[in-house]
């Protein structure tokens, strides 16, 4: 078996910390390399160390002594090295560093720094062997990442090595120069890994175990998903569940590794498997509810609309014009309705009304605004009748007004739009009709 593991910031925030990933790391043969982030952190008054390095930047982009701030960020990484018993002087780094920040490397090289040196401190403790991500995760001169080049590069170099460390979140443009992923790095940089070593799994541990059915910060304690597929991964991430990055999964999907994530605080936990597919049965009807708040709805009616060839592109079209996409768009006989993002619309609200006039003459345009969207994900719901009736049923009785439903044709997900004030009533109701009560 053959695991590529990434760490969370908050699973290596202390020595104590690195002290748990290394028995996690130990305890199987087969996780053989590993992906760090920076260090998070240590307690809800603590400042994480990549936001440390971002300010330190700054203050010497500015000019201003940055020299003590640089000496905090060290003193965080002499604790972990203390900690953990090693003899290992960074010094040297943090002396390259001080230079560059000095000549304005750029906050991509700042940001970076704290991965990189986590790898370094990483290496050292676990005895594996240290790869630079600059030197294998390659991007191109405008900063877009390179998949195949980086897959060919990083391959050959993991290539007879049996063990490895490699920082996520950065990687390196032609020129040397250090470039990051925007968004969910480390979780790509582990994916990354895992499709050039062709691993059986990719674990990502984290300070949570597993998937949630739902927002812990809306319903108390909420069921963990066993299994979820990419697909209803893809709909709930998209809807507002984080654990993983969108991004980071489809390098995995191309080569069918299940990624498995895992709680670093408690490695005993089953967590969530996130697999391509799967004959096994949910264990509710549903796998997962998520949401956002913060749309409004355009509501065009005109009649006899549904024989006029080419209504819904015109519509559409004047949406396009302004540079404003859409999220859900029902209809019906002589109406059709389209939900935008409430802060994106505000800005253009009068040029998009003018220009509905023009390109549909509308019988009348209503608009709706404080509005939000919630996913009722799940692959059970296909073979299970009744579910969108459940729903109605549980949202009536918790005086919830539906404002919208739209359901895809794969049968995997179900819409609803209700108003910003019964959001969380909405998505408690829904849990409790399937989870708790498991009708």
């Amino acid at each position: 078996m053959k695991k590529v593991v990434k760490f969370g910031g908050s699973s290596l925030a202390s020595a104590e910390q690195f002290k748990k990933v290394g028995d996690i790391i130990r305890a199987d043969e087969g996780r053989r390399y590993v992906v760090p982030s920076a260090p998070g952190k240590r307690n809800s008054a603590d400042t994480k160390v990549t936001d440390m390095l971002y300010d330190c930047y700054r203050t010497a982009v500015a000019g201003r002594d940055f020299k003590k701030k640089l000496q905090n960020i060290k003193a965080r990484y002499q604790e972990i090295i203390d900690g953990l018993n090693l003899s290992l002087d960074l010094s040297p780094e943090f002396e390259k560093i001080a230079e560059n920040f000095a000549a304005a490397a750029g906050e991509d090289y700042a940001a970076s720094r704290g991965e990189y040196l986590n790898g370094i401190v990483m290496a050292n403790y676990l005895g594996y062997t240290y790869i630079d991500s600059a030197e294998v995760i390659c991007f191109d001169e405008n900063g877009n990442f390179l998949a195949d080049k980086t897959d060919k590069v990083l391959s050959e170099r993991l290539k007879g090595l049996d063990n490895a460390v490699i920082p996520g979140f950065y990687g390196a443009k032609p020129d040397g120069s250090v470039k990051t992923f925007s968004r969910g790095g480390s979780d790509i940089t582990g994916s990354i890994v895992a499709k050039a070593v062709h691993a059986d799994i990719y674990e990502n541990w984290t300070d949570v175990s597993g998937f949630l059915v739902t927002d812990p910060r809306i319903v108390k304690d909420p069921e963990v998903i066993s299994t979820i597929t990419y697909r209803e991964l893809r709909e709930l991430s998209y809807m507002g569940a984080t654990v993983l990055h969108e991004d980071s999964i489809f390098p995995l999907r191309q080569e069918g590794i299940p990624i498995h994530v895992l709680n670093t605080n408690a490695p005993q936990d089953p967590g969530t498997m996130i697999v391509e597919n799967t004959c096994s049965k949910p264990k509710f009807t549903i796998t997962g509810i998520a949401g956002k708040k913060g749309f409004a709805s355009i509501t065009v009616e005109k009649s006899m609309m549904n024989t006029e060839i080419g209504f819904g592109r015109k519509m559409l079209g004047v949406f396009e014009d302004n540079n404003l996409s859409f999220e859900h768009m029902p209809s019906g006989i002589d109406t059709m309705t389209v939900f935008v993002h409430q802060n994106e619309f505000a800005e253009k609200e009068q040029q998009i009304i003018a220009g509905l006039h023009r390109a549909v003459q509308p019988d009348s345009i209503e608009l709706e605004s404080d509005l939000a969207l919630i996913a009722v994900v799940g692959r059970g719901m296909r073979r299970t009748r009744g579910t969108a009736g459940r729903i109605f049923s549980a949202l009536a009785h918790a005086h919830v007004n539906v404002k919208m439903i739209d359901q895809g044709s794969s049968e995997l997900n179900i819409i609803i739009g209700v108003e910003n004030r019964d959001f969380e009533t909405a998505i408690k109701a829904i849990y409790d009709i399937f989870v708790v009560a498991q009708i």
